[in-house]
């Protein structure tokens, strides 16, 4: 995507959800490249958890706080005054969201109105991501990759949250960010003009799912898999033909920081878009998890492997096929995947190995930035 991080430098930024898996990735990113930056988030969402790890809190502000308390949330940006906003904060799982569907929606709906509320109110601010999902959109699970115009209608609650979550943005945008009418956007839901009062430019990103090292969240596939590997045990796999856009977390989170860079100089870049693997990449989790046992089997010669079983639990809803078509991000941004899923593999089964052997995870993840900053 050949992006220069340096524009990042002595630039205030605020990430909501900062202490979760890709938070955590994308605050160690915006260190690397001289930012200020300042988190606003729960207590990490998982024990052990890569923020705690890599003692990120150490280098960074970091504030603990409930994106649902919209007068702490006001409080921050009234106090550090950011230059741009990544807001990530969300309670993230299809799962989860069965069990308590009432802190999934008020999280996620509920915590994106508050940061853009605040952000309406803080004159400093002039650029914000909002981060959502692959799932915001009504999937006919036709094979048919999704575009940023299909119709916004998460079929559970945590995907429905998150499309809420997107409508709530075009609204503010709508409302209070830009001109109706004006600018010639082709999209319906953002205008290219900021409003006077309001220079602030708004954009969405829909992420496809993420994998990398440290991720150690309960149900998904490479937390999973990682537990196995340590543990000696197997991977259950309970929707072994179910196909995601998977890529590796560095790949939406640079997205996410040349689109806020971008839109910061010229709001012509505010938009909504879908970022994911290209159609090559495209696995099957029974596929992902094969290339995750070659690669962690492949780093430890002569130790007992890894193996898969495949077995449903009987669990609630989940789409078995979603694919995203990221034309618009191409065309506009320049961009194109740098990671293949054979290399993202071993990059996590790399990490997983210094995290297994007492090693320095907080070296290896910033190593890992550079290499995938460098396209290696």
């Amino acid at each position: 995507m050949n992006f220069d991080l340096s524009f990042y430098r002595g630039k205030k930024v605020l990430v909501t959800g900062h202490t979760g898996f890709k938070g955590t990735w994308l605050c160690r990113e915006l260190l690397q490249a001289g930012a200020e930056v300042i988190g606003y988030a729960l207590e990490p969402p998982t024990e052990p958890s890569i923020f705690a790890l890599t003692g990120t809190a150490k280098e960074m502000e970091s504030i603990i706080g409930d994106v649902r308390d919209v007068t702490q949330v006001h409080e921050t940006f009234r106090r550090v005054k950011p230059d741009i906003v990544i807001h990530m904060a969300a309670q993230p799982l299809v799962r989860e969201s069965y069990k308590d569907p009432i802190w999934t929606y008020e999280t996620n709906v509920i915590g994106t109105v508050n940061a853009l509320e605040c952000a309406k109110q803080a004159p400093s601010v002039r650029s914000f991501v909002n981060v959502t999902t692959d799932k915001v959109y009504r999937n006919p699970e036709s094979g048919v990759p999704m575009v940023e115009t299909d119709v916004l209608d998460g079929f559970d609650p945590y995907s429905n949250s998150k499309s809420c979550s997107e409508l709530v943005t075009a609204t503010y945008v709508r409302s209070f960010f830009s001109y109706p009418g004006e600018g010639g956007s082709e999209d319906p839901f953002y205008g290219h003009y900021r409003k006077e009062g309001f220079p602030i430019s708004v954009s969405t990103v829909r992420a496809g799912n993420v994998i990398g090292g440290g991720d150690f969240a309960l149900d998904r596939i490479i937390p999973d898999c990682v537990r196995a590997a340590l543990s000696g045990g197997e991977i259950v796999l309970r929707n072994p033909a179910s196909v995601r856009p998977y890529q590796h977390v560095l790949e939406p989170l640079n997205v996410y920081l040349k689109l806020a860079a971008l839109q910061y100089e010229d709001p012509s870049y505010a938009g909504s878009y879908n970022v994911g693997p290209d159609d090559g990449d495209c696995f099957t989790t029974r596929e992902l998890a094969g290339l995750f046992c070659d690669s962690w089997n492949g780093l430890n010669p002569g130790k007992e492997s890894v193996t898969i079983v495949e077995a449903s639990d009987g669990g609630p809803h989940e789409a078995g096929l979603l694919r995203l078509n990221c034309d618009k991000l191409k065309e506009k941004l320049g961009w194109k995947p740098v990671w293949t899923m054979a290399q993202t593999m071993e990059k996590i089964a790399e990490w997983t190995l210094v995290y297994r052997d007492g090693g320095d995870v907080a070296a290896e993840t910033d190593r890992q930035i550079r290499e995938f900053l460098k396209g290696e």
